[in-house]
């Protein structure tokens, strides 16, 4: 993530919003430290759908409808 002070922000506005919409993130600092971050708007269905794609291939699926006298062992299945 970028940094930019609030006093070059504030004077170069919309050079900075250009870059947010094409995807730039930046953390606004005053005096060095952070108070604030720009980041481009993502609909929620959009994030959602990102949230999925980070966790996939991450889960263990197994038969959770299997007779229940059948032992089930699913991380000895999968690992």
């Amino acid at each position: 993530m970028q940094q930019v002070n609030i006093t070059e922000l504030r004077n170069h506005l919309p050079h900075y919003m250009n870059q947010v919409q094409k995807g730039v993130e930046f953390l606004v600092t005053s005096r060095g430290k952070g108070i604030a971050r720009l980041v481009p708007d993502v609909s929620n269905a959009e994030e959602a759908y990102n949230r999925l794609m980070q966790l996939r291939g991450t889960m263990i699926k197994g038969d959770i409808v299997e007779q229940i006298e059948v032992e089930w062992n699913a991380d000895a299945d999968n690992l």
